[in-house]
């Protein structure tokens, strides 16, 4: 995946007039207008979140906090090289946003859940064979019947501090606005489980009830706005 801020560099001219290297966005390189921005409806207490040294820092400190408070800084002397990684495989990925309930809000949903956003750009000339192999492979559907987003699930058994858990991953797709299907955005929703727990268990579902609602509420806004 490439995220769609990344910049080119024009080669290097020895001319006067010009600058040395002129650096011009992805995007205005393939052609495609500014990407716009995102508004989603969240699971109560969630906000938005950059995924930069700032936001670990953050995370990192409450988590912190929270611990403390809760007498269990061996609990949190293990949280925070993971939390570390964490940031790092989403780097690598090219997310562009994470959600996570906000610091402090006492109200907010405690969910073993996670969610980031990413960007997907077509290796051809669009992101149809992608959306085909999703379909066929994936089992991917419309999501709630909207055809304008792709849903896909999977399931995993991780291992975390040596206990074994499942893990359901829940994909959505669906199109920049102005790429010419080029690009897209995916929403990437990680769902824990005891190993015990069975996928029709009522706050399983209910957590994917939500997620759906929450994804499916996505807006569009223009660049800036």
């Amino acid at each position: 995946m490439t995220d769609t801020t990344d910049a080119v560099s024009a080669p290097a001219t020895s001319s006067p007039a010009l600058p040395a290297r002129a650096r011009v966005s992805l995007r205005a390189a393939m052609g495609l207008p500014e990407r716009p921005d995102f508004v989603l409806a969240l699971p109560t207490g969630w906000v938005r979140r950059a995924v930069d040294e700032g936001s670990r820092d953050d995370l990192q400190a409450s988590v912190r906090g929270r611990l403390l408070q809760a007498h269990r800084p061996d609990l949190y002397a293990r949280l925070r090289p993971l939390l570390d990684e964490a940031f790092t495989a989403m780097a690598a990925a090219d997310v562009i946003a994470m959600f996570t309930p906000a610091a402090g809000d006492d109200e907010a949903l405690a969910l073993p859940a996670s969610m980031v956003a990413s960007t997907r750009t077509a290796t051809g000339e669009n992101l149809d064979p992608l959306v085909g192999a999703l379909i066929r492979e994936g089992g991917a559907t419309p999501l709630l019947g909207d055809k304008r987003f792709l849903r896909f699930e999977r399931e995993t058994r991780r291992s975390l501090d040596g206990e074994d858990y499942l893990a359901t991953e829940i994909g959505y797709l669906t199109p920049i606005p102005g790429s010419r299907r080029r690009q897209a955005l995916q929403l990437t929703v990680s769902i824990a489980r005891p190993s015990g727990t069975a996928a029709d268990d009522e706050a399983v579902v209910l957590m994917k009830t939500l997620f759906d609602l929450s994804v499916s509420s996505l807006r569009w806004e223009a660049p800036g706005a």
